[in-house]
C-alpha cells in the first residue's frame, strides 16, 4: 500500500468492512455489495455493481478481501465510484462499535456488530432450544446485552443449534455436558466448529479461542451461517416437489435448480404477490412499507381447505397505518397468529435488514408454503446423493465463491473449479487464462465458460497429475454428473494429502503411508484393530476408527459406549455415528458421514484415516 494506514483510518475501515460482509466470511461478494447500495436506499443495477466489484477486486477471484478493502479507501478518495461506496457505508445503521486488539494490530481495531442481529439470534435460540434440558445453564439469553457472547462459550448451544439445522450432525452422546473445565469446554468448541464445517459454513478465520472469548462479529458470522443452513433446508427442489409450481414458461426444472435458496424465496414471494398485483426485487429496500408483507401473509394463510388446518383471516387494517413502525408492528401481530414472528422487529423491517428479512420470509416459506406441485407432469426428481452432499459441503467449507447450492449448475463456469485449485496450491493464471463473470455474449458467454471448463481440465492434466481420461471442458460445462465428481473427488483428495505433506516435511502422503501410520498407531497403543486398505470390511463395524481416535487421545473414547460383537446394521450405524463426531472432537476436521463407514465407502474412509493422521502428526 501506498501510504500509511493511521489507526484511526483502520478501524473505519475495518469498521466499513465489517458493516459489508454480511455473513462473516472474510470477504465481499456482489450480492452484499449489492444489498449494501439497496440497504441505504440507492439501488444500482447488476452491472454497475460487477463493474465496482471488479474495480476493486484486485487478485480477481471475484470477492473483496480486507487487504483489498484497505486500498480501495487509501487510493480512491477522489474517486466518484468509491466515493458513493464510503457514502453508502456511512449510512448504514444498527452498528455497535467494539473495541479490541488483534493480532494484525496493536493499535487497536473496531469491529461493527448489528445490534439486531444479536437482539434476533438471542431471540431464536430462546425459542428453538427453550425445552432442552442441557441448554438451561445459559438460557434464557438476555437479548438487549451481549449476553448471547457468553452463552455460546462453552459449546453447548453451538452443538444444539448444528443439530437443529442438519439432524443427527453431532452425536449427543460426545457433548460434554456437566462440569465443564478448560479442557471439556476446548473439546466442545472442536466439535461444534469441525461439525460446522462439515455441514457447509466457513469456520476458515474462526478458532476456538475467539468463540471462548465470544468475539461479537466471529459468534454472529458463525451462528447466521448454521441458522440459514437450516432455514434453508427445505428450500431446494430435490427436497420440495413443489417448488415446481414456481416454474414459468419456457423453464427446465434444471433451470429451477440451478436457483439459490435466496433466488427462490424471492420467486415464491413474488408468486403469490401476483394475485395482489405487486412484486419484490429484494428483501431490503422493497418490504420496508410492510405492504408486500402484509399482502403476502393474505396469500399464504391457511384458508380452511385442508383438514385440521382452521383457516386464519389475516387483518388488513393495519396496512393503512401512516407511521411505518407502527404499521410494521401490525404486520408482525398478524405473521404472529401464522406462528412466524420470528427474526424480526417492526425495526428490523422498516430499515429493510437483508439478513433479518430473509430469515423471516424463509420462516414464512417453510411454515406456510401454500404451493401445490403441479399434476400431470412426470418428473423424476433425484435427491441431492451423499457424495454430492459432502463434497458441497467441503467447498462451502473452504469459502468458494459463488456459494454453491447445486453442485452441477454451479460448477458450469468452472470459476468454482478454478478456486479449489488454489486451495491445492496449483497455480491459477487468473488474469491471462480465465474469463471473469459477468459473462457477456451469445447464450450468456456461453463459449467464455467453456474456455474456463477446459482451462480446468488442462490444469488437472498438466499440473495437478489428475488423472482426467475422457473428461473435457464440456463435460463440466453440461454437468455431466459422473466427470464432474470424478474432478471434484481428486481436487478433495488432494486437499486432503495435502494437508499431511505440510505437516509431514512434505513426504508424498498416499494411501499405503496412511495405512502403515494407522497400523503402527494402533499397535503401539496395544490396540487389537488394524486395516488392511480402506476397503476393509472391519471398518464397516468403527471399531478401528474409535481405537485410533483413543490412540491418539487416550482415554477420549468411552468404550461402554461401543458396541462389540455380532453387530446389527443398527449397531454399526450407532458406533460410526460415535466415531464420526469423537474424531471431530479431538481435533479432526471429518466431512464423511457414518454411512460412508458402515457401508466401506474406500473415498470418504481415506479421508477419515488421514484427517486422523494428520491430528496425529499434530500431537504434542
Amino acid at each position: 500500500m501506498s501510504k500509511k494506514v493511521s489507526a484511526e483510518e483502520l478501524e473505519e475501515i475495518r469498521e466499513g468492512f465489517q458493516k459489508v460482509d454480511v455473513d462473516g466470511s472474510g470477504y465481499i461478494c456482489a450480492s452484499e455489495l449489492g444489498d449494501l447500495f439497496r440497504e441505504v436506499g440507492c439501488p444500482l443495477p447488476g452491472y454497475q455493481i460487477r463493474e465496482l466489484l471488479q474495480k476493486l477486486d484486485r487478485d480477481k477471484d471475484s470477492r473483496i478481501n480486507f487487504e483489498e478493502f484497505t486500498a480501495i479507501f487509501q487510493e480512491m478518495k477522489d474517486d466518484k465510484m468509491a466515493q458513493g461506496f464510503r457514502k453508502a457505508l456511512s449510512k448504514k445503521e444498527g452498528v455497535v462499535a467494539i473495541k479490541g486488539t488483534s493480532e494484525l494490530s496493536s493499535e487497536g481495531t473496531q469491529h461493527s456488530i448489528s445490534e439486531q442481529e444479536r437482539f434476533a439470534f438471542a431471540n431464536y435460540i430462546n425459542s428453538a432450544l427453550e425445552k432442552d434440558p442441557d441448554s438451561k445453564h445459559v438460557l434464557p439469553i438476555d437479548p438487549n446485552t451481549g449476553h448471547l457472547f457468553k452463552a455460546v462459550a462453552d459449546g453447548v448451544v453451538l452443538c444444539k443449534l448444528i443439530n437443529l439445522s442438519v439432524p443427527d450432525t453431532i452425536d449427543e452422546r460426545t457433548i460434554n455436558k456437566k462440569k465443564l473445565t478448560a479442557f471439556t469446554t476446548q473439546e466442545n468448541l472442536n466439535l461444534a466448529l469441525n461439525s460446522a464445517s462439515a455441514i457447509g459454513c466457513q469456520v476458515v478465520n474462526i478458532g476456538a479461542q475467539d468463540l471462548k472469548e465470544g468475539k461479537p462479529h466471529l459468534v454472529l458470522g458463525l451462528l447466521w451461517q448454521i441458522i440459514k443452513i437450516g432455514l434453508f433446508a427445505d428450500i431446494q427442489l430435490s427436497r420440495n416437489e413443489a417448488l415446481a409450481a414456481l416454474l414459468e414458461e419456457g423453464e427446465s426444472l434444471e433451470d429451477l435448480m440451478k436457483l439459490s435458496p435466496e433466488e427462490l424465496l424471492l420467486r415464491w414471494a413474488n408468486f403469490h404477490l401476483r394475485n395482489a398485483g405487486m412484486s419484490i426485487s429484494n428483501f431490503s429496500g422493497d418490504i420496508k412499507d410492510s405492504r408486500a408483507y402484509f399482502h403476502l401473509l393474505e396469500q399464504i394463510a391457511p384458508d380452511g381447505s385442508k383438514e385440521d388446518v382452521p383457516r386464519i383471516e389475516i387483518d388488513m387494517t393495519g396496512i393503512y397505518e401512516k407511521d411505518l413502525k407502527k404499521r410494521a408492528e401490525c404486520l408482525l401481530k398478524q405473521a404472529d397468529r401464522l406462528g412466524c414472528r420470528q427474526f424480526v422487529t417492526a425495526t428490523d423491517i422498516v430499515t429493510g435488514n437483508a439478513k433479518l428479512n430473509l430469515a423471516f420470509v424463509a420462516t414464512l416459506f417453510n411454515k406456510h408454503p401454500a404451493l401445490t406441485k403441479p399434476e400431470n407432469q412426470d418428473w423424476n426428481l433425484e435427491s441431492e446423493t451423499r457424495e454430492e452432499r459432502t463434497f458441497r459441503n467441503w467447498m462451502n467449507s473452504l469459502g468458494v465463491s459463488p456459494h454453491v447450492h447445486y453442485i452441477y449448475g454451479d460448477l458450469q463456469d468452472a470459476m468454482v473449479i478454478l478456486q479449489l485449485y488454489e486451495k491445492i496450491k496449483v497455480k491459477v493464471d487468473w488474469d491471462n487464462r480465465v474469463n471473469l463473470p459477468p459473462f457477456k455474449g451469445v447464450g450468456g458467454g456461453h463459449l467464455k465458460k467453456i474456455e474456463n471448463c477446459n482451462y480446468a481440465v488442462e490444469l488437472g492434466k498438466s499440473k495437478a497429475g489428475f488423472s482426467l481420461v475422457g473428461i473435457g471442458g464440456q463435460d463440466l460445462n453440461e454437468g455431466n454428473e459422473t466427470l464432474t465428481l470424478a474432478l471434484v473427488w481428486q481436487l478433495m483428495r488432494r486437499y486432503t494429502l495435502n494437508v499431511l505433506e505440510d505437516l509431514g516435511d512434505g513426504e508424498v502422503a498416499g494411501d499405503d503411508l496412511i495405512i502403515s501410520w494407522v497400523n503402527k498407531t494402533l499397535k503401539e497403543a496395544g490396540k487389537s484393530t488394524s486395516i488392511k486398505n480402506f476397503k476393509d470390511k472391519a471398518i464397516s463395524t468403527s471399531l478401528p476408527v474409535l481405537d485410533l481416535i483413543d490412540a491418539i487421545q487416550p482415554q477420549s473414547v468411552n468404550y461402554d459406549l461401543v458396541k462389540r460383537d455380532s453387530l446389527s446394521d443398527e449397531d454399526k450405524l450407532d458406533n460410526a455415528k460415535y466415531a464420526i463426531s469423537m474424531a471431530r472432537k479431538i481435533g479432526a476436521k471429518v466431512y464423511a458421514l457414518p454411512e460412508d463407514l458402515v457401508e466401506v465407502n474406500p473415498k470418504m474412509v481415506m479421508t477419515i484415516f488421514a484427517c486422523l493422521m494428520g491430528r496425529g502428526m499434530k500431537k504434542a
